[in-house]
């Protein structure tokens, strides 16, 4: 441990910490930056660390949500499967139904499961109440938090579909169901009041049973239920097992992301703090010899360079923890939206780990260069003094002169060679900040690619709504409300839109003014050789390739008989691109061959997607039409709408697709971390050109004495870090490159999904030169102050430097 007190070891490291102030700044901001990116990048592992499990947990959440026929079984009789074998906790009946709502700005949403509840507690799914308060009276509803945003706030309106007498709803709340358990909450006479017309109403119960932990136990679970009450009256069932997987997939993603940006972060802390000791004990060998003169063991020198590191970095240190858990909290605020986790904070033992660490790392880092000072003699360290060699650097001062380049700039280029490893310092500090800055940029190309290659069919303008129920599926079979990641599924069984003549509303399409291309689309359940239970089928006709996906391999459907499946479908049947399988669509079986695997994590990864025409009992449902440039979707909607709702048709415009929450939080994270790191590479690189200009306060002076302007001093000190900023760009910038090439493919296999080429390949030429350009600018930025200094500082002064 080391002692500081009144005693000459206490003189000295006062002594050498006032004397130091720029290299003593740059240890406090360093090591602040440094700290505060690990205190931002632990919270967010800890918070992403099966978040789905922690608000489960704290919610109570339903290990099965239920759904049954209200015709067919009473609220006594489901209030008495409470105390079924195996259940600990029940919930309901709730009166629940489905409902396709039009948004204030004409936009229509996704088919979306509504609950009757009196209130948010509950013994089984509590909802936290994000904002707002519960719905209270007809006309108000609460509305799912991962739905909240600028388009829909506290105070919003939805308009109830037609047949359900278009009634408006008032959104008065946000809350957040861990389970999943619904969309949209409202009170119980409100549901049973939208379950007219195309709406069934069904009755929903929640349950928590003892032994739930695995898919076989839930099944049992199930059974149980199913035997108790009567036949058929048990329509769908939803386990939280599907649920935990998907939120956890989404979690594991981000681990390689904050853990690439927690190793820069750490490493560049370790060259910063290193370099600066050495340079201090590069430039203080001749204190060095006087101290041991007077009497300073070598023991206690390297307690006092130690010390003089650990100081600033102790101040540092508590001012990274400030500013990291400051930081942490808007993001930590997104990350529990995202993932419905309940009061997310810094984890208190993050406080702790972090310090320790850094406290460590620069006692190591302080202690290589403290040891050299120790070990230095004494009539050696005097005679040396502060001077470089001679002969060092000699050679490129000699190449450089016969360069076309006015002398200071040349006598500037040549510089870094006469202190080789201070300048593999900064090159290696100037290295990193560039990787990581080609680093966050890769990654915010790519997540942009993912959010826009997501749900492809909802980028259409309009959408025209058919009703015909597809052949899949059926009653008693087990399905889910909502899809993956929360996201509403699609009208499935029990979910009839009025009907319309699919070949008439097509007409009407191709007929309408403004029409640039249309395709029909038809979802429904499946069941696949290989598979067990069913899968999601989408079926195309037409020119489906404005709908496609993003293509990992192989391509999109272009006819009969093909089917594009996603990566998770290959691993699950041990399939790939060329085999066949066999699918069966309601009464018919089709065998497929697989053309493409797509990029799509719905549903699992195990939705299938094919050509409607090779079923013949399929119908389109709906039609995802483009328009016209200059075309106004909304206009075009309601025109197109006047013509086809006489027959059963319905045409609504579609709100514009909104950036995926965990998307923008990770390029938040991206663009915040970089700053830090970008920043703790131009410190390095400060740090560097104060030591350099201090030990050639001489030379500059002579060269003044010889009519060098100040211009020209700040091109001389501005040039030494030029070449210093080409090699750290020129390695920094392939090192950011390969780091994007390996944590995208971790992150997309954490996921449960491959890459498309549009993910993975998103750097241009003109891109990366611009990033490799950074690079010098990082340098130049970081020298720009020492440079004003050394055109400052009086010829007479500067001479009287030794």
């Amino acid at each position: 441990m080391i002692r500081l007190g009144s005693g000459p070891l206490g003189r000295v490291v006062r002594s050498g910490v006032g004397r130091r102030r720029v290299q003593i700044l740059v240890i406090a901001v360093a090591t602040m930056m440094a700290v505060a990116s690990a205190v931002v990048a632990g919270s967010l592992i800890v918070a992403t660390n099966a978040p789905f499990d922690r608000a489960f947990a704290q919610q109570h959440g339903a290990h099965l949500t239920a759904d049954f026929d209200p015709a067919r079984v009473n609220a006594a009789q489901l209030r008495a499967t409470g105390r079924v074998d195996g259940v600990t906790a029940s919930a309901g009946p709730f009166p629940a139904t489905s409902i396709s709502p039009v948004d204030g700005h004409g936009g229509h949403l996704p088919s979306l499961t509504l609950v009757g509840r009196p209130g948010p507690t509950s013994d089984v799914d509590a909802l936290e109440l994000k904002s707002g308060r519960w719905a209270r009276k007809p006309g108000e509803i609460v509305l799912s938090a991962s739905f909240a945003g600028e388009f829909l706030k506290l105070g919003s309106t939805l308009i109830s579909p037609d047949g359900a007498k278009g009634q408006t709803l008032t959104v008065v709340g946000f809350a957040l169901s861990a389970g999943g358990s619904a969309d949209l909450w409202a009170t119980p006479a409100q549901v049973t009041s939208l379950a007219t017309g195309e709406s069934r109403l069904t009755t929903q119960m929640l349950y928590r049973f003892d032994s739930a932990a695995t898919k076989s136990q839930v099944t049992g679970d199930r059974k149980k239920l199913a035997a108790a009450v009567p036949a058929e009256a048990l329509v769908g069932t939803r386990s939280w097992l599907d649920t935990k997987r998907a939120a956890d997939q989404g979690a594991a993603a981000t681990i390689p992301f904050l853990i690439a940006f927690g190793v820069l972060g750490i490493v560049m802390s370790v060259i910063i703090v290193g370099s600066v000791i050495s340079g201090a004990v590069g430039t203080g060998l001749r204190r060095i010899g006087i101290l041991k003169a007077i009497g300073l063991t070598p023991r206690e020198v390297v307690r006092a360079y130690v010390a003089q590191a650990l100081i600033p970095a102790g101040a540092g240190i508590a001012l990274g923890v400030v500013l990291g858990n400051l930081l942490a909290v808007p993001l930590l605020e997104d990350t529990e939206s995202v993932y419905g986790t309940v009061s997310l904070s810094v984890a208190w033992w993050v406080d702790v780990a972090v310090p320790a660490a850094a406290l460590l790392v620069v006692a190591v880092a302080a202690l290589v260069p403290a040891l050299r000072a120790g070990k230095l003699r004494t009539v050696e360290a005097i005679a040396v003094g502060r001077a470089p060699r001679t002969a060092r650097g000699q050679w490129a001062h000699r190449a450089a002169g016969r360069l076309p380049l006015p002398r200071p700039v040349t006598y500037g280029l040549a510089s870094p060679f006469a202190h080789p490893v201070r300048s593999i310092a900064m090159v290696l500090a100037v290295t990193f900040g560039t990787a990581a800055a080609t680093f966050a940029v890769g990654l915010t190309q790519s997540l942009d690619a993912v959010a826009g290659a997501q749900d492809p069919e909802e980028r259409a303008d309009v959408s025209a709504i058919s009703g015909v129920t597809s052949s899949g599926g059926g009653p008693g079979q087990e399905h889910s409300s909502a899809g993956p990641e929360g996201k509403p599924a699609a009208a499935g069984p029990g979910r009839q839109q009025p009907s319309a003549d699919p070949k008439r509303l097509r007409s009407a399409i191709a007929a309408q003014p403004g029409t640039a291309s249309y395709y029909g689309m038809a979802q429904g359940d499946a069941t696949v050789s290989g598979v067990s239970g069913t899968v999601r089928a989408s079926l195309y006709q037409g020119d489906s390739r404005p709908g496609s996906y993003e293509m990992i391999a192989g391509h999109w459907i272009t006819g009969r008989g093909q089917v594009v499946v996603p990566t998770h479908f290959l691993e699950t049947t041990d399939t790939r691109i060329g085999d066949s399988v066999s699918v069966t669509f309601g009464k018919e079986t089709e065998r497929l061959r697989i053309v493409g695997e797509a990029f799509d994590t719905s549903d699992d990864g195990m939705r299938i997607h094919a050509d409607l025409d090779s079923f013949t009992t399929a119908r389109p449902e709906v039609f995802h039409i483009e328009v016209d440039p200059g075309v106004s979707p909304s206009t075009y909607a309601r025109e197109l709408d006047e013509v086809v709702e006489p027959f059963g048709g319905h045409v609504l415009a579609n709100s514009t697709p909104q950036g995926e929450n965990m998307i923008l939080v990770l390029e938040a994270m991206a663009a915040l971390l970089t700053l830090m790191l970008v920043s703790v590479a131009g410190l390095g690189v400060l740090n560097s050109v104060v030591l350099d200009t201090r030990e050639r306060a001489h030379d500059l002076g002579v060269c003044k004495a010889l009519g060098m302007s100040p211009r020209q001093t700040v091109g001389l000190v501005l040039a030494s870090v030029t070449v210093v900023g080409v090699l750290g760009g020129l390695i920094g910038v392939p090192a950011g490159f390969a780091l994007h090439g390996y944590v995208l493919p971790v992150m997309g296999e954490a996921a449960g999904t491959g890459l498309p080429p549009s993910v993975l390949d998103v750097y241009g030429t003109a891109q990366l030169v611009l990033l490799g350009l950074a690079g010098v600018l990082v340098a130049l930025l970081g020298a720009l102050a020492p440079a004003g200094w050394a055109s400052k500082i009086r010829t007479a002064t500067a001479l009287r430097t030794e």
